[in-house]
């Protein structure tokens, strides 16, 4: 049986596998659940009305995670509004927020049934809502943490690199408009962020606060996150040099290693797409040849 393959047919195929292989690394990527975090207490009876609140609040939020990577809003009454907010890493498109955003609801939904607070903190991104009257948690209260297992060996260098490093995601932040800072210094990788809502000066504060916390919670791990109720610190160290100047311990990956293997992604997969069409071609001038021909 002779199958027929036209040439509009196989873009489209090749099309179509290029953006799922994409898609699954952006994925991949940013939405590793890191941590959650959820109150005891449940919805108060009846309960309905603060769950129908909760999926109009997260149904706001997720959709305009598309427009803006930090958005806060409240759904409900006075007496039974709850109120929420999400944050995308500061290094995510619009696009990729949305990705990381879409899928905290269910998480939550999964991992907090019908709790007052909750938070769900992704590799890109973090969602949290509560509802009103519910206390108040510090700006620098220590919510999570995660400290490389392996020490340094010469720590008195590495904490000298470390401690320039700390300063300068420190004064980054504050002076970022989207307080949001990454870079490197002498081996070490650091990255740091605030949520959208805080002061600059606050949000320095915050991560001053986050490098003292890594110190004395990491020692002298290789590598920590530390994540405060308003902002989040990250810093990685690698005796042989940072091997990538975009990577991110909260990424679990990097930015711009991505953004290399989708472009050799897209380079492998053209060239195919042009080699096979062109055969294709060949094959039926060919055929149209032998048609004449007899």
């Amino acid at each position: 049986m002779d199958f027929h393959t036209n040439p509009s047919s196989l873009s489209l195929i090749l099309f179509t596998t290029l953006v799922i292989f994409v898609h699954a690394k952006t994925d991949s990527d940013i939405t590793n659940l890191v941590y959650r975090g959820c109150a005891e207490q449940k919805f108060p009876n009846p309960s309905e009305v603060y769950t129908q609140n909760l999926n109009t609040l997260l149904s706001s939020l997720v959709s305009r995670s598309s427009q803006e990577t930090f958005n806060t809003t409240t759904s409900g009454d006075e007496q039974t509004s709850i109120t929420g907010l999400y944050q995308c890493r500061g290094d995510l498109t619009t696009p990729e927020c949305y990705t990381c955003v879409s899928k905290i609801p269910d998480l939550a939904y999964k991992l907090c049934s019908k709790a007052v607070a909750a938070r769900v903190q992704l590799s890109g991104c973090y969602l949290k809502y509560e509802v009103i009257g519910f206390s108040q948690v510090p700006e620098t209260e220590l919510l999570y943490k995660i400290c490389g297992s392996t020490q340094v060996t010469g720590a008195a260098v590495f904490e000298q690199r470390r401690n320039t490093a700390f300063n300068m995601v420190t004064n980054g932040v504050k002076n970022s408009v989207e307080l949001f800072y990454t870079g490197t210094y002498e081996h070490v990788y650091i990255l740091g962020e605030c949520e959208g809502d805080i002061a600059s000066g606050n949000c320095g504060d915050c991560v001053k606060t986050a490098t003292e916390r890594a110190k004395n919670e990491c020692d002298d791990s290789i590598s920590a996150q530390i994540y405060l109720n308003k902002c989040f610190i990250s810093y990685s160290y690698y005796p042989n040099g940072v091997p990538n100047p975009n990577s991110s311990l909260s990424s679990g990956g990097t930015r711009q290693h991505t953004q290399k293997t989708v472009a050799m992604a897209v380079g492998i997969v053209a060239a195919v797409g042009f080699v096979l069409v062109l055969l294709l071609f060949v094959r039926s001038v060919t055929k149209k040849k032998r048609t004449v021909g007899f």
